[in-house]
């Protein structure tokens, strides 16, 4: 199983390089987006603090939302999605190869910028590490419930608008933790407190939504 999945992952870099525009697109779109707040709301450094982890948390929310479409898209389009429901792999672990590729091509990316724009929000090493931190755990689950939604609208017209719809309420939990953990104003217990949720929806996310995802291309591939 362990093979399978670095398979797939290897697959999955090697063909997100070659497409790098939709990973590029919503790495530009974080930065752009959570650069144009600090313009907007002045220079004030406590208020730039304060708003940091919600504007970057929701920047991150809608990021992993757009290239969460493209989790099976073009597999869809070339056929080889169906070969991959009818191969004697098992499909939860292809889907999983492909949402672990897919976080380290835009959730993980996205926490490694988070420090260049924490720069414009005047926050610190003390108050970056944190966010950082909800980041790292948070984004996996993005990429885990953008999966399932990607799986239920794959092929639909208007599958975009069907899937914000869709996922945008599942990843309001997500959201609520995340700016929890990374919150300046809060006390280190309610931070560990969001924190140890947020890991505890990851291994829930990691153990079902692999499943439900595979069992929702099973069905649109019928």
């Amino acid at each position: 199983m362990i093979a399978l999945t670095l398979g797939v992952v290897r697959r999955e870099l090697a063909l997100s390089w070659r497409r790098r525009s939709v990973a590029l697109g919503a790495l530009l779109f974080f930065v752009i987006a959570s650069s144009l707040f600090p313009l907007a709301v002045g220079t004030d450094p406590a208020l730039l603090r304060a708003i940091a982890p919600g504007v970057l948390w929701v920047t991150a929310l809608f990021a992993a939302m757009l290239s969460a479409g493209q989790l099976f898209g073009h597999d869809f389009a070339s056929g080889a999605l169906e070969q991959m429901t009818l191969s004697p792999q098992p499909l939860p672990v292809i889907v999983f190869g492909k949402i672990a590729a897919h976080w380290l091509t835009s959730g993980f990316a996205l926490v490694l910028l988070t420090p260049v724009v924490a720069l414009q929000y005047d926050l610190g090493l003390r108050d970056t590490v944190p966010l950082m931190g909800s980041l790292l755990l948070g984004t996996p689950l993005l990429s885990l419930i953008g999966s399932m939604g990607a799986a239920l609208t794959l092929g639909m017209r208007g599958g975009g608008a069907l899937l914000g719809l869709l996922i945008l309420p599942l990843y309001v939990p997500v959201l609520i933790f995340g700016v929890g953990a990374a919150d300046p104003a809060a006390t280190a217990g309610w931070s560990a407190a969001n924190l140890s949720l947020l890991g505890a929806a990851l291994c829930a996310g990691v153990s079902l939504c692999p499943w439900a995802s595979a069992a929702a291309l099973r069905i649109t591939m019928e």
